[in-house]
């Protein structure tokens, strides 16, 4: 679990697509470095949040670690196009003092989507994504929160095709989204409450419940009852 803060902008050393080192384990690998403040505490099998993708830590020392990327990770994010010392934001996974400073984030994405234009607002940045998947757009919600590139951002527009951010000036020389280019794409995850509050709505009507959170059904329960009564 993560909080959508990046810690620090990494370095990508290399992306290796057949490791065949013990670390590497016969597949994709992917070694960043220039993150020395990061690994202070970090140990073999811990995860981190590369992009916004969680990734188990396969390698380290002082000043880098590698960690293994799957086929399915390669094929759902933008890792893949990754290049050598380009730059990666970087997350290490909460602890119990973490301060949750922006939401709850997985690590698990969901689409990637391109940057379709890019709009100078005063000191601040516009960015319009186009999802790829457009099916995430029914959580996306405008002033909710999304995922993108790992980092906690806030919708300021949707749309049935496109979304909006904005990054102030701080955010933009402390996310990679903030030198990105028309065209260029980012990872995407959605708020998960939006994902859980569809699934109890979907339970209510189908007359099922005791799912994973009972309270939120009965919320969402309420809710729709008193909706209808209005009706």
């Amino acid at each position: 679990m993560f909080t959508g803060i990046v810690e620090q902008i990494g370095k990508v050393s290399s992306l290796d697509q057949h490791d065949n080192t013990a670390s590497g384990g016969a597949g994709t690998s992917l070694t960043i470095s220039d993150c020395a403040e990061l690994l202070t505490d970090a140990h073999l099998g811990d995860s981190i949040s590369i992009n916004g993708t969680c990734l188990t830590i396969t390698e380290l020392d002082n000043f880098s670690f590698k960690v293994g990327v799957s086929p399915e990770t390669l094929r759902r994010t933008n890792l893949r196009d990754l290049t050598t010392d380009c730059g990666v934001n970087l997350e290490r996974a909460v602890a119990a003092t973490t301060r949750m400073g922006g939401h709850f984030v997985q690590g698990h994405v969901d689409t990637i989507a391109s940057i379709i234009a890019i709009t100078p607002d005063g000191n601040a940045i516009t960015f319009r994504l186009q999802p790829r998947d457009k099916v995430v757009l029914r959580y996306i919600v405008e002033k909710g929160y999304v995922a993108l590139d790992g980092a906690s951002l806030t919708i300021t527009q949707v749309t049935e095709d496109w979304f909006e951010v904005m990054l102030i000036a701080y955010t933009q020389t402390h996310v990679v989204m903030g030198g990105k280019k028309v065209g260029e794409s980012v990872n995407v995850e959605v708020d998960m409450v939006g994902k859980y509050v569809e699934k109890s709505v979907d339970a209510y009507f189908n007359g099922k419940g005791g799912g994973d959170f009972p309270v939120l059904e009965k919320m969402v329960g309420r809710i729709v009852d008193e909706r209808l009564n209005k009706a």
